[in-house]
């Protein structure tokens, strides 16, 4: 496969301004606004003013449990640093924007509506011997026989989607001391281009001559589907920013609850102001799917056997960047046996459990914790990925101005610290560059975006 080199450089470069955690420690602010109902639909009711319109907000994330920040700018040969070791590779380059999005709040009730595009490119599992000989002829270190053996699905995917929003949001309970809100968001999908490859259960060898590797004694299950511009190049970014928006072909949903445990002392002061001890709140996100339907759609299950005497030439797939060319070097080595073959094919949202806590701990110094967890799994082939993650926030909150720190855990490139900027409705942030500047940490990522309150 080609060199990813040039992808990481593309991703960091063209989309400068996107986050995997997305606007990570801005969305637990108690400048509450659209942002939080991304979070919890429910914080829609704790707006900070009466209305809000949000501007253009991005947010991009690129991570990984083999490459460190400082390899992106170094002489590194990507592909050989991502296949080192014998832990399975996994990575995730996310992209999110966020258009123009309304907001109102009224009495007991507010209400929202956003436009949210998304981008992800996710390597789940791949084994790195397997990964280094299709990608880099073994340059690491395939040296005679290498045996495979694996009884999970390893994956190469790619997807972009459209959503349009409808939240709604209601307080049950407002005391002077408490308050408890409930919402729900339903959102409008519209598939964009997609991409699967699927290798399940893999057990085989591969056999360096020195000048050319082969595959024998194999067997697995693989999957194939594709779908728009990502069907003829999952590596080519314009094939991610061309195809966003689709038709209307799937729905999801958001439902979250919000409590809060009130600070009197400060009740009735001006806007920015943080009106709490405590806010809290739970909530279940990505309900739903989202069927692809384009001309060149295909999602097709084979099985793969190569036995006896039989081989199977890897050097031929050094310059493959699609799905579709893949598949076509496999059918006419006559290996591949079809099971079962769809037209069009529908693929889950990344549903995910989420709580959180803002606590006040003295004037203007507050701390958050937030936790998410999947509810799918990652490896099933028509499954759009998510992290588990878990991470702490400290931020002092001067009103119009604030500044935080977020620090977060997650499953692939684990610990990350960064920080962030807020002034006024302008924010600025990254996750991860505290860590990137002084322990060369596996993810780099960085938002940014604009949202004006008034009444």
């Amino acid at each position: 496969m080609k060199n990813l080199n040039l992808i990481f450089l593309l991703l960091i470069s063209t989309f400068a301004g996107f986050s995997q955690d997305h606007f990570t420690g801005l969305s637990t602010s108690s400048r509450v606004g659209i942002l939080n109902t991304y979070l919890n639909p429910a914080e829609i009711v704790n707006m900070s003013n009466k209305f809000e319109i949000d501007g253009l907000g991005m947010s991009v994330s690129v991570s990984n449990n083999k490459i460190g920040y400082s390899d992106l700018f170094s002489n590194t040969n990507l592909e050989s640093a991502l296949f080192k070791g014998s832990d399975p590779v996994n990575m995730n380059i996310d992209a999110e924007i966020h258009a123009i999005g309304f907001a109102m709040k009224y009495k007991k009730w507010g209400f929202a509506i956003t436009t949210t595009a998304h981008g992800k490119m996710d390597v789940v599992d791949v084994d790195p011997k397997l990964g280094d000989a299709l990608s880099n002829s073994g340059g690491n270190s395939l040296i005679g026989n290498s045996i495979i053996n694996s009884n999970y699905n390893q994956r190469l995917s790619g997807t972009t989607w459209g959503e349009v929003g409808f939240t709604l949001a209601r307080s049950l309970k407002n005391t002077k001391n408490y308050k408890l809100n409930v919402g729900a968001t339903f959102k409008l999908l519209f598939p964009g281009s997609y991409t699967n490859m699927g290798l399940d259960k893999f057990n085989g060898t591969i056999t360096n001559t020195g000048t050319q590797l082969y595959l024998t004694n194999t067997t697995a299950n693989l999957n194939f589907a594709y779908s728009g511009g990502l069907a003829n190049n999952f590596s080519n970014l314009s094939d991610y920013s061309k195809s966003v928006f689709g038709g209307l072909h799937g729905f999801s949903g958001d439902i979250g609850i919000n409590f809060q445990w009130k600070d009197k002392s400060i009740l009735n002061i001006k806007k920015y102001s943080n009106k709490y001890k405590i806010n809290a709140g739970l909530a279940i996100r990505n309900i739903g799917s989202m069927t692809f339907k384009d001309p060149n759609n295909n999602s097709t299950n084979y099985t793969l056997k190569i036995q006896g005497t039989q081989s199977l030439n890897l050097n031929q797939f050094q310059n493959v960047d699609s799905a579709q060319q893949i598949e076509t070097i496999l059918l006419n080595s006559g290996y591949l046996t079809k099971i079962q073959s769809n037209k069009d094919f529908t693929v889950k949202l990344p549903t995910l459990f989420s709580a959180y806590a803002d606590v006040k701990i003295i004037s203007k110094l507050y701390v958050s914790g937030y936790i998410q967890q999947k509810l799918n799994n990652n490896n099933d082939n028509d499954q759009i990925t998510v992290q588990n993650s878990f991470t702490i926030t400290p931020r002092a909150n001067f009103g119009f101005f604030e500044v935080f720190s977020p620090w977060t855990n997650n499953s692939i490139s684990g610990l990350n610290g960064g920080i962030g900027f807020r002034l006024g409705g302008y924010y600025i942030g990254s996750g991860s560059i505290v860590t990137a500047l002084i322990n060369n940490s596996k993810q780099a990522d960085i938002y940014t975006g604009f949202r004006w309150s008034f009444l």
